[in-house]
């Protein structure tokens, strides 16, 4: 008989299958289903920054007589009526009141500021960790990247400085050196990081010239860019690595583990399927283990990785060789 169980930032997990953070973990009917489909942990629909800044400074008394208000922040506070802090601590609470499994609270941030004293809140209200999407779009021609690197290290020092539950980095592979950067992020003390997050990417639209979004859910093929990335920073970091986007099926979730990864996220393809899918992708990994003869997740866990397969320069080919020149 299979056992799916394994452990992630200190957490033990009954199955490696992580719902990431989204619109389908920001209900308590949505998170019981979630535990009932046998998930190992759910990550709930994240705060954004804004929200908080707003939060802390009601909290704090904070002048707002004295500021000139703009747009965006009046956009802020009418989304903050609507999805308060309170909202956010109050299913953090009712989730760890009705579900087994790991509840991780999540925060989207782009910088170091006075937010992360909410994280006590979060800590205090039962969040079995915190993970933090964090990221600053390089977008400025002026500024050297190591400005935007150490926006990561201000953002883990400043929490970690408030609370003690596992925390993980949730990255994008915006880095000139990717490796570099996550080897010097798990120095840190996270618990976990996970390759990679998904943003909003800008489309256009060319009949009635306005910007629109792009592709919302991720696709199957884009498993590779996580998967690459698994395989070659497995065994050599202080910290686990949890995969993310492309995952669709069984066969998504037993590569990523193969890459090493101790846990992996799935969101686009419940979005797609619905909760249900979840049975299907523990009865893919179950048959895969039965048919390898393989009981538990760590017999398997990394033997993929660059580290240990016989072909480790294949994670780091980057031209189609045997395609565009005839050679394997």
């Amino acid at each position: 008989m299979t056992d799916l169980s394994t452990k992630y930032m200190g957490l033990t997990l009954r199955s490696p299958v992580i719902v990431g953070s989204s619109g389908l973990t920001k209900s308590i009917g949505n998170l019981e289903l979630i535990n009932q489909k046998g998930a190992g942990a759910v990550v709930l629909k994240s705060l954004f920054e804004e929200q908080i800044k707003f939060e802390v400074r009601k909290v704090f008394s904070y002048d707002e007589t004295q500021s000139a208000y703009t747009e965006a922040e009046d956009y802020i506070k009418n989304y903050a009526r609507e999805q308060t802090l309170d909202e956010y601590l109050n299913l953090l609470q009712e989730a760890k009141n009705k579900l087994p499994i790991p509840v991780i609270a999540s925060i989207n941030c782009t910088t170091a500021g006075e937010w992360p004293v909410f994280a006590k809140n979060i800590e205090k209200a039962g969040a079995d960790a915190l993970e933090l999407n964090v990221f600053a779009l390089p977008s400025d021609i002026d500024v050297e990247g190591k400005t935007y690197e150490k926006i990561y290290f201000d953002v883990v020092e400043n929490v970690k400085k408030e609370i003690s539950i596992p925390i993980s980095l949730k990255i994008s592979t915006y880095f000139s050196g990717l490796a570099n950067m996550v080897k010097k992020l798990s120095w840190t003390g996270v618990q976990g990081i996970v390759l990679f997050n998904r943003f909003f990417n800008p489309d256009i639209d060319i009949d009635n010239f306005r910007i629109k979004a792009g592709h919302l859910y991720s696709d199957p093929e884009e498993i590779t860019a996580s998967l690459r990335w698994i395989a070659i920073l497995s065994g050599q970091l202080q910290t686990d690595l949890c995969a993310s986007t492309g995952v669709h099926d069984g066969k998504g979730v037993i590569k990523q583990l193969l890459a090493g990864a101790h846990a992996v996220q799935v969101c686009s393809t419940l979005y797609k399927n619905g909760f249900d899918h979840l049975d299907l992708i523990h009865q893919e990994i179950n048959q895969w283990m039965e048919k390898h003869n393989y009981r538990n997740i760590s017999d398997f866990r990394g033997i993929m990785s660059q580290k240990m397969t016989k072909n480790p320069s294949a994670f780091m080919r980057v031209q189609f060789m045997k395609h565009f020149a005839g050679i394997e």
